[in-house]
């Protein structure tokens, strides 16, 4: 179980260097889901806790008033995005409430705002949502198997409640999206889960599903491949090829994305 910890902050939007995002804002630290290829886990370094990255998380409860100021001090339209260095509704904002009064706030400035997620806690704030004019949600679901969600991403929503999520908010006119990041190889790449995830993308009403690759930073790698060796280890050798052979094994999958997808109308993005 993570450790919670209550700080303030001095800024909660920050300029983001993600193509077509101007800021980022993210209402906590670290993140309870505890996600095994968690590329946040750089920011532990910024903080002065000991656990794990996954196991500790910082609750900025003064966000909701540093948002109002540095909006009031922003002289153009910018696009916040929400959630890209923590999941904004990861259990604790349950009790918390800092994403949701950050929405209060938000509906009364004319900014485009994202939020990308893992879970189904969103839906206790469309209220908000459908009072912010330009707003859109992404749903991160890397596999329809439970057995390796559970492994690599043990506290997340359950990936159903994520589709049903996505099809409440489309049905409600919400733009919706879908994220595949990351890609597994040699695990949640198979052809029959790959047309699983557009087929329930689709169904769900979601407007595009992007893919994205396992980025092999050292920490995230070390995470990864632990699993691999505990869990799966005939793959290790498959994992050896990835690491050596990325490009090659980018070309590949997304050539066979894209055969898979033309039986489907939903339109299909690549972040690598």
């Amino acid at each position: 179980m993570a450790s919670y910890r209550e700080i303030t902050c001095r800024a909660i939007l920050n300029k983001s260097g993600i193509p077509g995002i101007d800021f980022a804002l993210n209402p906590y630290t670290g993140c309870e889901h505890k996600c095994a290829y968690c590329y946040a886990v750089f920011m532990k370094r910024f903080t002065n806790h000991s656990e794990e990255w996954g196991d500790f998380v910082d609750i900025k409860i003064n966000a909701p008033e540093v948002l109002q100021r540095q909006l009031k001090q922003l002289q153009t339209k910018s696009h916040i995005s929400i959630g890209t260095v923590c999941d904004a509704y990861q259990p604790i904002e349950e009790k918390y409430q800092i994403t949701r009064r950050c929405l209060e706030i938000l509906r009364y400035f004319n900014h485009s705002v994202s939020i990308l997620t893992k879970s189904s806690l969103v839906l206790r704030d469309l209220d908000l949502i459908l009072k912010i004019k330009e707003i859109e949600i992404g749903f991160t679901i890397t596999t329809l198997n439970p057995q390796i969600k559970n492994l690599f991403e043990p506290d997340s929503s359950p990936v159903s409640e994520r589709f049903k999520a996505i099809k409440i908010l489309s049905e409600n006119k919400i733009p919706t999206w879908v994220f595949v990041a990351p890609i597994l190889p040699y695990l949640t790449d198979t052809d029959e889960e790959i047309e699983g995830l557009i087929k329930s993308a689709q169904e769900s009403g979601a407007r595009n599903i992007t893919f994205d690759s396992l980025n092999p930073y050292p920490r995230v790698w070390h995470n990864v491949i632990k699993i691999v060796k505990e869990k799966f280890p005939e793959k290790l050798k498959d994992y050896e090829f990835y690491y050596r052979n990325k490009t090659l094994y980018e070309k590949r999958t997304k050539d066979r994305i894209l055969n898979t997808g033309r039986a489907f109308t939903i339109k299909i993005d690549f972040a690598f």
